[in-house]
């Protein structure tokens, strides 16, 4: 059966699962292996739960003529993807980068969706299983998709670009994460201009920032539409931008006053902005949209604790971003100030040498107290009056329990593997 006939079979399903757990009456399910288990198990019971048809790559677990074999479900699924886009042929936003990709594409979601029925990437399934299951949730109702592209390693996003075929691409910086993956800095910034090449090759568009030297170098020779304060010429200039604790920006007679903490955030909400200026999103429409989105997710979020005010930015963390997010707290005007900082992951040879970075910048500040958890930055350890380090959240968890915390401003943020939001459980 080619894929042609499969799209068929998928537009006669009501959605698409590959989770029995969540699978729906009259849907398609897609049996992928994964590293610790083989989901074509699964395709009787998914049957038996409602779906229509069961696609599967092992012809032992063929039932009836609602099973579909084919090669390999997991390929069969992203040209299943490929093959939805080209069917439905609109148009399409992609967006990339080191730090604030989830953040901007849920403001870009806000933002176009006061003109036009969206669809975006939920949460981060934005991998070579997570594009395909975005694109083909978009149906004929969908006026614009907005795509979200994640990669670790060189060639990952050249490969969902070849899926999502994206008309319009954003790249919201180069950043040290992922290092291990991608061999270092240069191999961040190579990987994730991948998009650049597809839009430059495919004589699409790419939105930029004029204030990154980066994406202007790497954006030579494509169609742009640009943002930024530091140059007269961008098509959407931002007059001033403030962030005490939550971002303020202002551009031609608007003020946008977010929900989101740290200037870090603002190019974020820039983007959103000149996207919605471009695909012609009225201004007040923009302003309502950025200013009732509600960060969620353990993001910039800010929460009260009995007397403590708390940045929870927990959902992951890297050098750049930790670098920012530190930078941006200790420029806040608030007294009493902790920072619970915890290790930063997927950095490979270079993780000593970032956490190290990270230990010296904050061994020079006298602004807040800060609590350093992992492995990593214990193997850092330095004698200070400002810093305590905690090889585990075990270990720290036991001196919390030992404190009091009042009238404290907090910030918490590490790699998700540190899971520094159970710190909200010891305080008061």
């Amino acid at each position: 059966m080619n894929i042609q006939d499969i799209h068929h079979l998928f537009l006669q399903c009501k959605s698409l699962s590959i989770d029995t757990r969540k699978i729906e009456k009259d849907s398609m399910f897609f049996a992928i292996k994964g590293e610790n288990f083989d989901a074509n198990t699964f395709a009787k019971e998914a049957l038996e739960l409602g779906a229509l048809y069961v696609i599967i790559d092992n012809e032992s677990y063929y039932i009836d003529e609602k099973t579909i074999l084919v090669k390999n479900s997991l390929e069969t699924l992203q040209n299943l993807a490929k093959f939805h886009r080209t069917y439905l042929n609109l148009p399409i936003v992609a967006l990339t980068g080191s730090n604030g990709k989830t953040t901007t594409k849920e403001l870009i979601n806000v933002v176009l969706s006061k003109k036009f029925k969206t669809k975006a990437t939920i949460g981060n399934l934005n991998n070579h299983i997570g594009v395909p299951l975005t694109l083909l949730s978009f149906t004929e109702d969908t006026e614009m998709g907005i795509v979200e592209m994640g990669a670790n390693h060189k060639k990952e996003i050249e490969f969902l670009c070849e899926i999502a075929q994206p008309d319009y691409g954003y790249i919201t910086n180069f950043g040290k994460a992922h290092l291990e993956g991608f061999g270092g800095v240069e191999g961040v910034i190579d990987g994730k201009s991948e998009m650049y090449h597809y839009l430059l090759k495919n004589n699409k568009q790419a939105f930029i920032n004029l204030e990154d030297p980066i994406q202007i170098k790497k954006a030579a020779g494509i169609k742009l539409f640009t943002f930024g304060a530091a140059n007269e010429t961008a098509d959407l200039k931002i007059t001033a931008v403030q962030a005490n604790p939550f971002v303020v920006i202002n551009y031609e007679d608007f003020t946008v006053e977010s929900h989101l903490i740290g200037l870090y955030n603002a190019n974020n909400i820039n983007a959103a902005v000149a996207i919605g200026k471009y695909f012609g999103v009225d201004n007040t429409a923009v302003k309502e949209a950025i200013e009732n989105y509600i960060p969620a997710n353990n993001r910039s979020q800010l929460l009260k604790k009995g007397s403590n005010e708390i940045i929870l930015d927990a959902y992951n963390a890297n050098p750049s971003s930790m670098a920012v997010a530190i930078a941006n707290f200790l420029q806040l005007e608030n007294k009493n100030k902790i920072m619970i900082l915890g290790d930063m992951f997927e950095l490979g040879k270079e993780s000593r040498q970032e956490h190290k970075a990270i230990v010296d910048s904050l061994s020079i500040q006298t602004e807040a107290i800060c609590y350093l958890i992992g492995k990593s930055f214990y193997e850092n350890k330095i004698s200070s009056k400002y810093i305590q380090f905690f090889e585990s959240f075990d270990s720290f968890a036991d001196y919390l329990k030992t404190q009091k915390f009042e009238n404290n401003t907090i910030l918490i943020k590490g790699s998700r593997g540190m899971a520094l939001e159970r710190t909200l459980e010891y305080i008061l």
